[in-house]
């Protein structure tokens, strides 16, 4: 267990280093520290990480990269036929304590996946499973309840990333007898998460949250912002860590047939 924890430190950490802003900031500091030295390379570092950085945070560049990251449409009600069950990740910002609630709450992210998942949930009549840390879990439990008139039937409240919660939720519900649910999860998580639940023995029917849809417009789409910066950062994140994730399941089996 020391040694997973130790592991899942180490990815937050080299995902926080590596992916903007931290990321460029770096490479412009390193330039930075060069030029006086080295002026080529350190005009071309700063140049480099000032400009990673600025397009990083331009609405149109964090569009093209949103969409390079979803690969699933809209849920299609439909095609929830069949399913068993509505699993909910968290993996996102919560409140521990939010005054104005009186109790935890759910982050802009994790309660927009929360929101949705009720409404599918409205939608199906299915019951519903929270799955990630454990003030994740009970955000989104009360957030539930509280705003949306949905009751939690299964917390999963030990899981620190996806893979964790592919494994523990999938041996919470096939002990149920559970094979097939609805997943939802931001709409640049959703292939990387359904990749996870189904190697881990579930039917995946995918209901991502966030797709994309055009929000600024005119110059507004190349002027950074901090909302840009996010979606970038969400979008790279998840390109990176699927050829990661693929890595290590080819790996796993080699280890396996070897």
């Amino acid at each position: 267990m020391k040694v997973a924890a130790m592991l899942i430190t180490l990815k937050a950490l080299l995902r926080t280093l590596i992916l903007p802003p931290a990321g460029p900031l770096i490479v412009a500091i390193a330039g930075s520290l060069l030029i006086g030295r080295r002026r080529r390379l350190g005009g071309a570092l700063l140049t480099a990480g000032l400009a990673s950085l600025w397009l990083c945070a331009t609405p149109v560049v964090a569009d093209a990269l949103s969409r390079l990251a979803e690969r699933y449409p809209a849920l299609d009600l439909n095609r929830a036929a069949g399913a068993q069950a509505i699993v909910i990740l968290g993996g996102a910002q919560a409140r521990l304590a939010a005054p104005e609630y009186g109790g935890p709450a759910a982050g802009l992210e994790l309660l927009e996946r929360v929101s949705y998942g009720a409404f599918v949930a409205r939608k199906t009549s299915l019951p519903v499973l929270v799955s990630g840390m454990a003030e994740e879990t009970s955000a989104m439990s009360a957030s539930l309840a509280r705003d949306y008139g949905v009751s939690t039937r299964w917390i999963e409240n030990q899981s620190r990333d996806t893979y964790e919660n592919a494994r523990f939720s999938s041996r919470l519900l096939r002990a149920q007898g559970i094979n097939r649910i609805v997943l939802v999860t931001s709409s640049t998580h959703l292939w990387r998460a359904a990749h996870e639940f189904a190697s881990a023995g579930l039917e995946v029917v995918p209901a991502p949250v966030g797709l994309w849809a055009p929000r600024e417009t005119g110059v507004l789409r190349i002027v950074p912002s901090a909302a840009g910066l996010l979606r970038s950062y969400a979008a790279l994140y998840e390109l990176i860590g699927e050829p990661v994730r693929e890595a290590l399941a080819a790996l796993h089996l080699r280890r396996q047939s070897a």
